[in-house]
């Protein structure tokens, strides 16, 4: 949750325009609290939620070592501070290469790379059903992270519009495909359910939330600052996209569920409910 929540400070800062609002780094204009005024708000506070994270994701990765018997799932866990320790670095970069748009792009991908591996590690603690025999789920893993970095270069003007919406044609694709072949299948088995159908209405919000987006940009375009609707808008279409690709994530993870269950309920042979 925490990690969903600097993904959505960092839509703030990007949809406010204040990514070089303060322009150092680590310090913020030269002290550990700046001014708290205009855009430098939303750039410092994404600094500490960022500080906040990484320290949770550290203690994570400990505990997860220190209590998990599978190689798998404590590799995840280090995986995921390393991606965070790695944003804190190309944060930095951002501001000292005043906000080359590759940096950008990288930085906002890397932020949803490492909300899907948190995801992975909650969703690997949490043993489920049996598995399920479909490369659907993995599938649209990865096309909504292609969709991802679509949008990220989009935002950042590296790309136009037409191919984010090629791309969300072929993730919205991918998904019914994965969700519906879930539904129709296994409809009886709620661990399968559940999931496939909160990707399934993720999806649609998240297609309803581009539309909206879009929309709201194109409406303030002469607008001489960023006006509310376009701003949330814009950061929510962020936030149900995480959403969306951490769902596709747990169910990639529970439909391959024998791997996923912890080896105490393997080994005594009793049901992991």
């Amino acid at each position: 949750m925490c990690t969903l929540a600097l993904v959505t400070a960092g839509g703030l800062v990007t949809s406010n325009d204040a990514a070089l609002a303060v322009p150092d780094w680590p310090l913020s204009w030269g002290r550990l609290v700046p001014p708290l005024e205009g855009g430098i708000r939303y750039d410092f506070a994404h600094r500490v939620l960022a500080a906040a994270v990484a320290i949770l994701i550290a203690v994570l990765a400990v505990w997860t070592q220190a209590r998990e018997p599978r190689p798998w799932m404590r590799k995840l866990a280090w995986s995921a501070l390393a991606a965070v320790l790695a944003q804190a670095a190309l944060g930095g970069a951002l501001v000292k290469l005043v906000d080359p748009k590759v940096l950008a792009i990288s930085h906002a991908c890397l932020a949803q790379l490492c909300f899907g591996l948190t995801v992975a590690v909650a969703v690997g603690h949490y043993p489920s059903g049996g598995a399920v025999k479909s490369v659907a789920p993995a599938l649209a893993v990865v096309a909504l992270f292609g969709q991802t970095i679509l949008g990220a270069a989009v935002r950042h003007n590296a790309i136009g519009l037409a191919s984010h919406i090629v791309g969300a044609v072929v993730a919205a694709a991918v998904v019914m495909w994965a969700s519906m072949g879930i539904l129709i299948h296994h409809m009886e088995d709620a661990k399968l359910r559940r999931p496939a159908m909160i990707l399934l209405g993720l999806t649609a919000a998240q297609i309803f939330l581009g539309f909206a987006a879009y929309t709201a940009r194109a409406a303030a375009a002469d607008d001489p600052q960023p006006m509310p609707l376009m701003i949330w808008a814009t950061v929510a279409h962020v936030v149900v996209g995480a959403l969306a690709f951490g769902a596709a994530i747990a169910l990639a993870m529970i439909v391959r569920s024998p791997w996923n269950a912890p080896s105490r309920f393997r080994d005594r042979g009793t049901p992991a409910d």
